[in-house]
């Protein structure tokens, strides 16, 4: 096993060029992960990193060591991940990121049935408003949207990710609601602004009959967090542009509105994201059953959608 661990403390600190990056996913001390590569260097007789203050640099020998042992050891881990699925038990920490409202509204409260059911695992779950790199950052899955598919990764669809103009009844019962998209030209905008590219976000509304136009709102308010729209909207400030991941519980509750309820923005599949290779642990294996059968069995993909 000491062989797997500086093996393990070789691979992730070259996919991530960090020994402090490897050490978090692999429950380590940066030291630790350090010396397990030097020891992996010593016996070896080569020297697989240059190490310097801006981080590590692979050598010519790492390089072809890390190609030749990658797939290898994916399959070893997976192997002994695996081990107790005869007996019905995965187990292992199960590190995971997802959407904060998404995982705090819809992920939690599945909890404490998979832990019932899967006792052996321990969720390590990040809410993360980021895009994280899954296997750089060592990440067994993550939940959300607007995630690029590298090679190697597969994703199961659970809902679309759609868009829809809200507003509080306060708001709309002093100013007369938009009836068409281009109302909205007369109306206070909640306006997001984009936290990757630092421009205010326009949505390409639909209707069921497919017609399409833009949804541009004069802007009286501008944040960069989703979160602080859907707050805005509910004091009575104007009206926003949110996912309807979270705006459903207030649409139920009355304390929102949906305006222009014919038109929405379909901005893509929310997913979840896991490595797609054959030997998949078995603790992520049935996490990701688990998570797929309970959004179809609980209707979520529907509660989400804004057709």
């Amino acid at each position: 096993m000491e062989t797997l661990i500086t093996l393990e403390s070789f691979v992730r600190s070259a996919q991530s060029s960090s020994f402090s990056a490897a050490a978090r996913s692999l429950g380590l001390t940066p030291a630790g992960v350090s010396q397990n590569v030097a020891r992996l260097e010593k016996k070896l007789g080569v020297r697989l990193f240059q190490r310097s203050t801006r981080g590590l640099t692979l050598t010519e020998s790492g390089e072809r060591f890390l190609q030749d042992v990658s797939g290898g050891l994916d399959t070893l881990q997976s192997a002994i991940a695996n081990v107790t699925t005869s007996a019905g038990k995965p187990s292992g920490m199960l590190k995971v990121s997802m959407a904060p409202v998404l995982g705090r509204s819809y992920l939690v409260p599945l909890l404490k049935d998979f832990l019932a059911k899967y006792p052996g695992v321990v969720p390590d779950w990040h809410f993360d408003t980021r895009r994280v790199d899954i296997i750089k950052e060592g990440f067994d899955a993550a939940i959300g949207g607007g995630f690029e598919l590298p090679t190697g990764m597969a994703a199961r669809e659970l809902a679309r990710a759609h868009i829809v103009a809200v507003a509080s009844p306060s708001y709309l019962a002093l100013r007369a609601p938009p009836r068409r998209p281009a109302d909205l030209k007369r109306h206070d905008g909640l306006v997001l602004r984009s936290p990757q590219t630092g421009r205010i976000r326009t949505w390409p509304l639909r209707n069921r009959e497919g017609d399409q136009v833009g949804g541009e709102m004069p802007a009286r308010v501008i944040f960069n967090d989703p979160e602080a729209l859907t707050q805005a909207a509910l004091m009575g400030l104007g009206i926003a542009f949110v996912s309807t991941v979270d705006v459903v519980p207030h649409l139920r509750e009355g304390t929102l509105v949906r305006v222009l309820p014919d038109w929405h923005a379909d901005i893509g599949p929310i997913a979840l994201y896991y490595p797609g290779h054959r030997q998949l642990p078995a603790k992520t294996r049935v996490f990701v059953d688990f998570v797929t059968a309970e959004f179809k069995r609980k209707g979520l993909a529907r509660l989400l959608s804004a057709v």
